[in-house]
């Protein structure tokens, strides 16, 4: 029994301690690729692509907010001129009016013209074409009602391509 003991113990002293550390395998945190320089002005143009867009939104919601209050008291003189009520004054004033909202209408489709035919001529940003394409004419739309004096009704289309710009710039 000596013997074995001696064995077991002389066996112990010479297997290599390390056999019973405890062991880590370190790895270095591995940086990821740097992106490509097509890549990088492919995504400077994305951006550049949805900052447009966005603008063209904030446009937008601005002028249907003014053109809430402008179409409801073009309304009222519209409605007072059928009664003979209202003034010369006041329907010069409201033809005035009327002329300068139909000429923000135009500029604002003008404005998604632009956008459109950048999108449509940007290869990077053509996937996106789908969601921005009839924006200029739902503007076009929105202009024929104004020049009809439907001036409400402008702008609850002018709200659809709000709706479509903003379904675009959420895939962008």
């Amino acid at each position: 029994m000596k013997r074995v003991v001696t064995i077991l113990v002389l066996t112990l002293v010479l297997l290599p301690a390390t056999g019973f550390a405890q062991t880590r395998r370190r790895s270095t945190a591995k940086t990821p690729p740097r992106p490509s320089l097509a890549q990088q002005r492919a995504a400077e143009i994305q951006r550049d692509g949805a900052t447009r867009v966005a603008d063209q939104i904030k446009i937008l919601t601005k002028f249907i907010y003014l053109l809430g209050g402008v179409a409801k008291g073009l309304e009222s003189v519209d409605d007072a001129a059928r009664r003979n009520q209202a003034s010369p004054a006041a329907i010069d004033q409201a033809e005035k009016s009327k002329a300068v909202v139909r000429n923000s209408i135009r500029n604002v489709r003008d404005g998604l013209d632009q956008l459109e035919s950048y999108i449509r001529a940007t290869p990077e940003l053509q996937r996106y074409y789908i969601k921005i394409a009839g924006v200029a004419a739902g503007a076009a739309n929105a202009e024929q009602q104004a020049a009809a004096n439907q001036f409400d009704k402008a702008g609850r289309t002018l709200l659809d391509v709000v709706g479509r710009l903003t379904d675009a710039l959420q895939e962008m």
